[in-house]
Parts: structure tokens; C-alpha cells; sequence
């Protein structure tokens, strides 16, 4: 039991600390896009397609999320899970949010910072996860090196699939994890204010983005 409590205190401390980071990744990410525009905003077909093709990739982080947490709902530390979502990837809640994050920056229209956003995602995530690799190992052992050894860290591979007949659910879980992963689609009516914004001048545009 009270290796179980360590590991829980070490997970939360992690979570912590990703909050932060990401945090101040998304302030400067607003900074970013207060004083930046798209270049190809005079190119209407290029830059709604990047806006479209973001909020596809907001979608699918939402109904992602809400998915993975079918399986995982809490049960982190108390129990390893390599079924369903993390059959075929160790971390798909944090790939999901990955592609949330691509989407984030596609709704400037600009290819650049999509890339970006996913990118500095992606180290955040990374950091993360090396250290909860070190905690889930002292926790399950071999079991866990296995899967380690196995399985990819983020990117899913589909080949290595495999599922369960029951799914033991925490709805309130699911619903917390549905409406936190909503919080991207905020990217969407801020992105539209600050384009506008620029065009009556009332934002200078001191960097054109690609």
C-alpha cells in the first residue's frame, strides 16, 4: 500500500509539473498569435483548409481522450492497462492531446505554428512520460518492462490491437476527460477574434507566419 501511495504522489507531483510547462507553452503560444497572422491570409482556400483541417484534428483529440478514458479511468497506478487504446500505444492519451495541440495551431491558418504546437507537445509529453516510465517500472516490474519493450511510447501501431468483451467504466471520469479535452475548441472563437482583430488594425501584425 505504501508503494502504491508513493507512486501516486510521484504521478501527481509529474502531473504538476506538466500543467505548468504546458501552461507557459500556451502563453507564449498567445503571445505568438496576438502579434502574429497567417500569410496566407489572402489566400482564403489555403487558409480555411488549414483552419478545417485543425478542427478535424481538435475532434478527433476529444472523442480520442474521451475513448482512452473508457479504459484507463484512474486505474494508472492501481493496475496495468494494455488493452484496447494502450494495446496498440503506452501513452494514446497523451498522442491525442499531441494532435489537439496540432490543431490548436492550425486555426491561425498557418502550417508553421500547427507543427509547432504539436512539437513543443510532443517534448512536454516526452518529458513527462520518462519520468512515469521510471515510476510504472518500480511499480509493476517486468510486467511493465515488457510492455515497454513492445509497445510504442506514442505513435499507435495498429497491429498489436487487442481488446477485451467488458470494459470496467468510471462515467464521471469519462465525462471529466470529455469536457477538460472541449477546452481546445477555444482555440477555434479566439483564433477568429484575433484574425479580426488584425484586420481593422486594432492588433499590429508584427510576424507573417507560413
Amino acid at each position: 500500500m505504501l508503494a502504491i501511495h508513493r507512486s501516486s504522489i510521484n504521478l501527481r507531483h509529474v502531473q504538476h509539473v506538466r500543467k505548468a510547462v504546458l501552461l507557459t507553452a500556451i502563453l507564449a503560444g498567445v503571445a505568438l498569435v496576438v502579434l502574429g497572422d497567417s500569410r496566407w491570409s489572402g489566400s482564403n482556400a489555403i487558409h480555411e483548409m488549414i483552419e478545417w483541417a485543425g478542427i478535424a484534428f481538435l475532434g478527433v483529440c476529444i472523442l480520442g481522450r474521451t475513448w482512452c478514458s473508457l479504459y484507463i479511468g484512474g486505474r494508472k497506478v492501481r493496475s496495468l492497462v494494455t488493452l484496447g487504446p494502450y494495446s496498440v500505444s503506452r501513452n494514446p492519451l497523451y498522442f491525442f492531446s499531441i494532435v489537439g495541440a496540432v490543431g490548436v495551431g492550425a486555426q491561425l491558418g498557418s502550417m508553421m505554428l500547427a507543427l509547432a504546437a504539436g512539437f513543443v507537445a510532443w517534448l512536454v509529453f516526452y518529458l513527462v512520460v520518462l519520468k512515469e516510465e521510471r515510476v510504472l517500472a518500480a511499480k509493476f516490474g517486468i510486467r511493465y518492462r515488457q510492455y515497454l519493450a513492445e509497445v510504442p511510447r506514442f505513435l499507435p501501431r495498429m497491429s498489436l490491437w487487442q481488446d477485451s468483451d467488458k470494459v470496467e467504466a468510471r462515467p464521471s471520469l469519462m465525462l471529466r476527460t470529455f469536457f477538460d479535452a472541449c477546452v481546445f475548441l477555444l482555440s477555434i472563437p479566439l483564433a477568429e477574434g484575433f484574425e479580426y482583430l488584425h484586420e481593422i488594425g486594432v492588433l499590429p501584425v508584427l510576424v507573417h507566419l507560413p
